[in-house]
């Protein structure tokens, strides 16, 4: 059987981020896995540089912990004891690295879908992800789908092994 001890949830406060915090939620009790939470940003050095003085990088980081702290309710944060991961740099790399030096065993991201072009020009973090990451990671487009709980799912429908 497949045991998934540690979930990481990679956060960009995108509506796809929020429909794949609800996957882990639920991946995370069915398993009693711990769950992470992960916010990269390519863009954080040069935020930290342009809108902050000097040694007030952990303000940043707080503010950006702060609103980790509010993707999921205060009855989850009790329940599962999540732990909430700021880093800056390339958000791909930064995932894999998190995943790989925190032990996770599974990975639970949104994807963005920007078109041909888009992906064409700027890549897919998922989809540097999927290829790099040495854990299985599941993607999640957006909310097109609602996640059921098992108690929710017709008998009839359940996949048996």
């Amino acid at each position: 059987m497949i045991a998934f001890k540690r979930i990481l949830v990679p956060h960009d406060f995108s509506d796809t981020s929020h429909a794949a915090v609800n996957y882990g939620i639920a991946l995370a009790r069915a398993f009693g896995a711990r769950l992470h939470f992960l916010y990269v940003s390519d863009r954080a050095q040069l935020q930290l540089e342009t809108e902050f003085p000097l040694g007030l990088d952990g303000a940043v980081q707080d503010a950006v912990r702060e609103r980790l702290l509010k993707i999921i309710a205060p009855s989850e944060q009790a329940e599962l004891k999540p732990e909430f991961a700021v880093r800056p740099g390339s958000p791909a790399g930064e995932i894999v690295r998190y995943a790989t030096d925190n032990g996770i065993d599974l990975v639970v991201m949104g994807t963005h879908g920007r078109g041909v072009v888009g992906h064409a020009v700027l890549g897919s973090v998922a989809e540097k992800v999927v290829r790099t990451a040495s854990c299985p990671v599941l993607t999640v487009r957006s909310r097109q789908h609602d996640f059921l709980q098992l108690q929710e799912v017709p008998a009839a429908s359940r996949v048996r092994a």
